[in-house]
């Protein structure tokens, strides 16, 4: 895959160089909202780039209330949000990804790093679960965009 985004890149760099920079604003922005969508689609069904589930969570036991019920709650809802994944687009660089202090949870996850789930507790070592990455669908989309743009 690290082969052909290089080529993609390599093929667009002599397109992009003849955009107005307005255009090339305009294209920024729209492939990155694209490519925001896609990451978040991607987090609401719980699955790397490479197409396989995250890995599950640990088993912990909970002490709740006596007779309630609880129900399970996917990974990652509220950083797949609009206010946590951000995207910023100009002329020259496209960026997807975290903010705040959850960039720092995201980090974590994304390359399978050790950290504290709380204060004064043992550091833990946490499954690699890739939150941002470029799919086949996601290149085809680049590339379609731009495509899309040129021919206007």
């Amino acid at each position: 895959m690290n082969n052909r985004l290089e080529a993609l890149e390599d093929w667009a760099a002599g397109l992009l160089g003849q955009l107005e920079p307005a255009s090339r604003n305009l294209l920024a922005r729209s492939i990155g909202q694209a490519l925001r969508r896609s990451q978040q689609q991607r987090i609401i069904v719980q699955q790397n780039p490479d197409g396989t589930k995250y890995a599950p969570r640990k088993k912990r036991k909970l002490r709740g209330k006596q007779g309630r019920v609880k129900r399970k709650v996917k990974m990652f809802q509220k950083l797949r949000t609009a206010s946590f994944l951000k995207m910023r687009g100009d002329g020259k660089v496209i960026n997807v990804g975290f903010t705040g202090r959850v960039a720092k949870i995201a980090r974590v996850h994304q390359y399978g790093l050790k950290d504290r789930p709380e204060r004064n507790r043992p550091e833990i070592l946490y499954q690699k679960r890739e939150l941002l990455g470029f799919t086949e669908a996601d290149i085809d989309a680049i590339r379609d965009g731009l495509l899309n743009q040129l021919t206007y």
